[in-house]
C-alpha cells in the first residue's frame, strides 16, 4: 500500500471515529430524559421504527414506556406525549414552554426560519398575531369569506353536475374548490378550473405533499447534513417550493402595482400595508420572503387539510348510506333547495354537525401533530426536557380515547349527540391541535367543510363503485397527515 494512501486512510478512520464519539455523546446524555428504547450511535432508534407508519410505531411504544417516552431519530432525542391527560398538560397548563416549533429539517430549508407555520420566537409571535387580525378583518367566521366560500360550493356543484353520472376521482375537483377559496383570501380572485397556472399550482402543492412521506425525504430529516449532497425527493421539494413561491411572487408583484393605503381586501394586500407602515423598522419581520412563505403556509394547510377532510368525508358517507340519508333529511328539513347552504344553518343541524365532528375524529387527519419543541429547559413531570427538545404531542390518542368515545375504531356520529338529540361537545376533540399553535385555519376549515359538503349532499345522492360495506375508510399514513384511499363514485342528483 502507497505511505498516502495509508495516510489517508488513517485520516479517515480519525474523522470516522471522532463522528462516531461525538455522536454518542448526544445520545448518551439521557439520564434526565423520559425513557424509551435504547439508541444506537448515529442512527438513534430508526431501525426500530417503521418509518411507513410512524404513527403506529409510537403507539406501539407506547404500551412499553407509558404515556410520555423519548426516541431519537439519528442523534436527536425527541420526547413523545402520548395521552390526552399528558398533551394538554403540555400545550395548555405549560403552553409557553412547549410554543416553539419542532425540528424538521426539510421544513425549516424550505420556511428558511419565516412564515406563519414553521417559525419560532419573535417572528412566529407577529406573524401569527397579524394573520389571525387580518383573517378576522376579512370576514373569518363572518359574511364576507363565508360568501367566497359559498361561491366556490356553486361552482363544484355544477362541475359534480357535469360529470352526468360518470365515476369520477374527486380529488381534482375537491383540491381545485379547496385551493380556490385560499386564493379568493388571499389574492382577491379565483381562478378558472381550467386555468393552466392554477393546474399547475395545485400539481406542485400534492407533489410536495405526496414526497414528504418517499424514503429520501425521511432520510433528510434524520441525516440533513449527509443528504443534502445527493439526488432524491427532497431536492425536488426544494426546487417545488420555490416555484410555488415564485407563482405567489407574481401575485404580489401584481397587488404591489396597485397598492392603495384603503382598507384591504385579501392578504397579500393587508401584509404590504404592513410592510409600507413597518419599512423604517430595520428590525421588522414584516418582508418579502415572510410574505411569500405565509401566503404559501395558507395553502399548506388550509387547502389541503380541507381537501382531505371533505375526499374522507365522502367515502364515509357512502360506507354508510344510513347516515347520509339521515343528513339528507336535516338539509331538506332546515334548507331545502331554495338557497344555499350558510353558517347560520349549522346550529339548526344537529346531526350534520355532529358527523362532521366524527368524520374529523375517525380521521385524525394529523395524527402525531405538528412536531413542538420546548422554549427553555423545562421540567414535565418528573423529567427534565432540554431546551429546543422537538415534541411529537400525539392527538389521536384524544381522539380515539375509549374513555370518551366507545368503540372508538367505529364510525358513530352519536358520540357527538346527546340525549336529547343535540351536539355534544368534548374537549378530547382536537383534530386541529390545541393551545398556543393550534391550526390558525382551523376555524376556515370548519367553514368550508360544513358549506362544501352541505352543497354536494343538497343536490346529490352519493353512489359508491362497489358494496358499501367492500369500501376500504383506513387512512394511508404520511409524513405529518394521513390521506383516505383512492377511490371513485357517482353522484345522482336528487
Amino acid at each position: 500500500m502507497e505511505p498516502l494512501g495509508a495516510t489517508n486512510i488513517c485520516l479517515m478512520l480519525c474523522a470516522a471515529c471522532l463522528f462516531f464519539l461525538s455522536a454518542w455523546r448526544k445520545v448518551s446524555g439521557r439520564e434526565r430524559l423520559p425513557p424509551g428504547p435504547y439508541p444506537l450511535p448515529l442512527v438513534g432508534n430508526i431501525l426500530q421504527l417503521d418509518t411507513r407508519d410512524f404513527p403506529r410505531s409510537l403507539e406501539k411504544l407506547s404500551l412499553t414506556y407509558g404515556s410520555v417516552f423519548t426516541i431519537y431519530l439519528g442523534s436527536q432525542p425527541a420526547v413523545v406525549l402520548y395521552g390526552h391527560e399528558v398533551v394538554t398538560e403540555a400545550l395548555l397548563a405549560q403552553g409557553d414552554e412547549f410554543s416553539a416549533r419542532g425540528n424538521s429539517p426539510i421544513l425549516e430549508k424550505t420556511a428558511n426560519g419565516t412564515g406563519i407555520g414553521f417559525s419560532n420566537g419573535e417572528t412566529w409571535k407577529q406573524l401569527r398575531q397579524f394573520a389571525v387580525a387580518t383573517l378576522h378583518n376579512l370576514g373569518m367566521g363572518g359574511k364576507s369569506i363565508e360568501e367566497r366560500i359559498q361561491e366556490e360550493a356553486g361552482f363544484l356543484v355544477e362541475r359534480l353536475r357535469s360529470t352526468n353520472g360518470r365515476p369520477f376521482d374527486p380529488t381534482r375537483f375537491l383540491s381545485s374548490t379547496a385551493t380556490n377559496i385560499i386564493c379568493s383570501i388571499t389574492f382577491g380572485s379565483r381562478f378558472d378550473y381550467e386555468d393552466k397556472d392554477f393546474l399547475e399550482f395545485i400539481h406542485l402543492l400534492e407533489e410536495n405533499a405526496r414526497l414528504q412521506s418517499c424514503t429520501m425525504t425521511k432520510l433528510y430529516n434524520i441525516f440533513p447534513a449527509i443528504l443534502e449532497y445527493f439526488p432524491g425527493s427532497h431536492k425536488k421539494i426544494f426546487k417545488n417550493t420555490e416555484e410555488l413561491k415564485h407563482f405567489i411572487s407574481r401575485k404580489v408583484k401584481t397587488h404591489q402595482e396597485s397598492l392603495t393605503p384603503n382598507q384591504p381586501q385579501d392578504f397579500i394586500h393587508a401584509f404590504l400595508i404592513k410592510m409600507e407602515q413597518e419599512k423604517q423598522n430595520s428590525q421588522s419581520v414584516f418582508d418579502l420572503q415572510s410574505l411569500l412563505r405565509s401566503t404559501l403556509d395558507l395553502f399548506i394547510a388550509g387547502a389541503e387539510s380541507t381537501s382531505l377532510v371533505l375526499k374522507y368525508a365522502l367515502l364515509t358517507l357512502m360506507k354508510h348510506p344510513e347516515v347520509e340519508e339521515k343528513v339528507h333529511q336535516e338539509i331538506d328539513h332546515v334548507i331545502s333547495q331554495s338557497r344555499r347552504p350558510c353558517m347560520a344553518d349549522l346550529g339548526k343541524m344537529p346531526y350534520t354537525d355532529a358527523v362532521i365532528h366524527e368524520i374529523h375524529r375517525c380521521l385524525a387527519l394529523v395524527p402525531l401533530n405538528v412536531p413542538h419543541a420546548v422554549t427553555r429547559d423545562t421540567c414535565f413531570r418528573q423529567y427534565l426536557i432540554p431546551k429546543g427538545t422537538t415534541i411529537f404531542a400525539a392527538l389521536k390518542p384524544s381522539l380515539y380515547d375509549c374513555r370518551e368515545f366507545p368503540n372508538p375504531q367505529q364510525f358513530d356520529p352519536g358520540h357527538f349527540l346527546d340525549a336529547k338529540g343535540g351536539l355534544r361537545k368534548s374537549e378530547f376533540f382536537i383534530p386541529f391541535s390545541t393551545g398556543k399553535r393550534a391550526c390558525l385555519g382551523e376555524k376556515l376549515v370548519a367553514m368550508t367543510v360544513f358549506v362544501v359538503l352541505t352543497a354536494i349532499l343538497q343536490h346529490f345522492d352519493l353512489v359508491p363503485l362497489t358494496a358499501p360495506e367492500d369500501l376500504d375508510t383506513s387512512p394511508t399514513p404520511g409524513f405529518l397527515t394521513v390521506a383516505p384511499k383512492p377511490y371513485q363514485l357517482c353522484v345522482a342528483p336528487r
